[in-house]
């Protein structure tokens, strides 16, 4: 039987506000909402606004993290998403991101972490 610690979310996210994308104030709050808005608990959170333009930041949950780095010129934002247990989906933040972002498109892929190979007996247990 095969099993995974979490689910890890890559998103692309085109055709966003540069207004949004390169104020470091907008982005911070957007992305510990998203994590909120999924019942997470926000831990930690650290951002940085490049000169002449981009952020880039990082929202530690208990259930792992979800970060992101902007190109406001290009109105592109990559953002990724962890999440470990059940309790947290990370699509949730993806959509939230999105929509806050003003996206015109989304392009995103989810990829199990920590697959771990549980034994029959273990699950009996």
């Amino acid at each position: 039987m095969s099993n995974s610690l979490g689910r890890h979310v890559l998103a692309e996210i085109h055709g966003c506000s540069f207004d949004v994308l390169n104020d470091r104030e907008k982005v911070e709050a957007i992305m510990v909402n998203a994590a909120l808005e999924t019942g997470a608990e926000v831990r930690e959170v650290v951002f940085h606004k490049f000169s002449p333009q981009g952020i880039s930041g990082v929202v530690v949950i208990s259930e792992s993290h979800l970060a992101i780095h902007t190109w406001p010129e290009l109105g592109y934002a990559a953002f990724d998403v962890f999440t470990c247990g059940d309790r947290v989906n990370p699509w949730d933040a993806c959509n939230y991101v999105s929509e806050k972002f003003q996206a015109g498109h989304m392009t995103a892929r989810e990829v199990k972490r920590g697959t771990i190979e549980v034994s029959k007996e273990a699950v009996n247990l």
